[in-house]
Parts: structure tokens; C-alpha cells; sequence
């Protein structure tokens, strides 16, 4: 099989949930070796599973490594041009559902382990701290329209001359994992930072369809959330972008 957009979204998505998942799974679950570690290990491992997915996803045919169908979605807006949404977001979806999957074998006994329903959920999915749906909605919605315009920030640097400030293009999948881990500790409190429909979807499918011991509701009620508002974040950074850029 030849490396291809397809397959590098597919594995780089993959990838970022077997590490960012696998961090959450590594505090929450009972007897791990990294239970009630804290959000600071949370936050971390999280951007640094974004950092290395994109350079997985490089390395097998994406040399655009969005990962996430509201990257995709914002940069179509600002570039108003639309034709990588229906091959990238189903890769995404795919390799997410998949590093889901992972997750599960990776930490199989401790799933029987660990008593509460809701944190063997939140080992695939996000659920908000309080929950209340508008509310809830916004945060996904603004952090995500920082992603986007972050996203977008990093990469117009890595076009500049690095003698004028500009940064090498090598270094931006570093600095998005930064910026992903500065929105996890900022704005992540309230609904556990989604910010990318197929990282809350995808594993949230294979929650509900893995034989996982006592695993409860999939919470499918609050589901739409972390899907919907990061792709309308994203439609409204992309229209605030094009209106600087174009």
C-alpha cells in the first residue's frame, strides 16, 4: 500500500488517539501506574500525541496532517476551496474509531478494575464539568476557533523568512502540540477540550460497541456537542481569517 492523504490522515488520527486517549485511560483507570496524575499530565499528553500524529501522519502521505475535521473544515473556508472534506474527515473518523480501539487493549484489565462508568467513558470521550448545554456549546465553540486561527498563525510563520521572525517549517507540529496543550490547560476545564468531532465521536462509537465490564451510557445526549460546535468554530475562524487574508 502507497502512502496517500487518505492513509496519512487515517494513521496520523490514529495515532493522536492512541496517545492523547491512552493518557487520559493512564490517570483515570484504577492500577495504573500513572492513576490520578492530574490535568497537567492530561493537557501534556495530549499535545504532545497531536505533535507526533502529525508527524506520523507526514510520514505515511499527509503533508497536511489536519487530523481533525474542524482543521479541515476551516482551512476549506478560508481557502474556499472544498474538495479535501470528503476524502480526509472519513480517514479521520476511521483512524480515530481505530486508536479508540487500541486504547481498550492497551489498558484491558483495568477496565474490570475500575468501578465508575464515567471514567472508563472519559478514556474515550468528553463530557463537561457542568452541564449545561449553551454554555457548553460556547466553550467547544471558542476553543476551537482558537485552534483554528492558531493553526492558521503557525503555518503563515513557517511561510516567513526565519531571519525575520519567521519559524522553520520542521518546527510547526511542535508548536501546534504547544497550542494544543495551552488550550487544554486554558480553556480545557469546562468540557474537556474536544475540539475535533471525530476524537469525541470515533472513540465514543467504540465505547459503545466494546465489551467493556460495567461501562454505563455513551452519553450520546451530549454527543452532538463536540461535534457540531468545533465545526461551527471552525466555519467562523475560516470567515475571520479570509476576511484578513482575502
Amino acid at each position: 500500500m502507497q502512502p496517500s492523504p487518505f492513509i496519512g490522515e487515517l494513521v496520523g488520527t490514529m495515532v493522536l488517539i492512541l496517545l492523547g486517549n491512552g493518557v487520559v485511560a493512564n490517570v483515570v483507570l484504577k492500577k495504573t501506574k500513572g492513576e490520578s496524575a492530574g490535568w497537567i499530565v492530561i493537557t501534556a499528553g495530549w499535545g504532545f500525541a497531536v505533535m507526533i500524529g502529525i508527524f506520523v501522519a507526514n510520514a505515511f502521505g499527509s503533508a497536511a496532517a489536519h487530523l481533525n475535521p474542524a482543521v479541515t473544515v476551516g482551512l476549506a473556508v478560508l481557502r474556499k476551496d472544498y474538495s479535501l472534506i470528503a476524502s480526509y474527515v472519513p480517514a479521520q473518523l476511521i483512524g480515530a474509531f481505530l486508536g479508540a480501539i487500541l486504547v481498550w487493549l492497551q489498558y484491558l484489565p483495568h477496565w474490570k478494575a475500575t468501578e465508575d462508568p464515567g471514567a472508563k467513558l472519559a478514556c474515550f470521550a468528553t463530557d463537561p464539568a457542568v452541564r449545561t448545554t449553551g454554555p457548553n456549546f460556547i466553550s467547544e465553540f471558542i476553543a476551537t476557533v482558537l485552534l483554528i486561527i492558531g493553526v492558521v498563525a503557525i503555518g503563515y510563520a513557517g511561510t516567513s523568512d526565519p531571519e525575520r521572525g519567521g519559524i522553520p517549517s520542521g518546527v510547526a507540529p511542535y508548536l501546534v502540540g504547544m497550542l494544543v496543550w495551552s488550550i487544554g490547560l486554558s480553556l480545557g476545564g469546562t468540557t474537556g477540550y474536544a475540539i475535533n468531532p471525530v476524537r469525541d465521536l470515533g472513540p465514543r462509537i467504540a465505547h459503545a460497541i466494546l465489551p467493556i465490564p460495567n461501562k454505563g451510557s455513551s452519553d450520546w445526549g451530549y454527543g452532538w456537542i463536540p461535534v457540531v460546535a468545533p465545526i461551527a468554530g471552525a466555519i467562523v475562524a475560516g470567515l475571520i481569517l479570509r476576511f484578513f487574508y482575502f
